[in-house]
């Protein structure tokens, strides 16, 4: 991911032949982590939506600032708040 990364940077806009390469590395990740295809397809498309067009921050490389747009898809993807695990509620008992 880091070689298509290299392949948006030096950039003053995102556009969709800058990302698309590494657009299919996410995609890739992804499937292979087993995310469910749909949730993968609406995640690129949300990510794509966000990131083509989008100007660089001047404070970043266009690589860092699709970097920042995945994350941020990411957290709202999965949700913001951290949620607790509760596994000692449905344990079996064994006597």
């Amino acid at each position: 991911m880091s070689r298509t990364l290299r392949n948006i940077s030096g950039r003053g806009r995102l556009t969709e032949d800058n990302v698309k390469d590494t657009l299919r590395e996410v995609r890739m990740a992804l499937l292979e982590a087993d995310v469910a295809l749909p949730v993968v397809r609406e995640f690129i498309n949300r990510v794509k939506e966000k990131a083509v067009g989008h100007e660089v921050n001047k404070s970043l490389t266009p690589g860092q600032e699709f970097v920042k747009i995945v994350r941020n898809e990411l957290v709202a993807a999965m949700g913001e708040e951290n949620q607790t695990l509760n596994l000692l509620r449905n344990r079996l008992r064994s006597y």
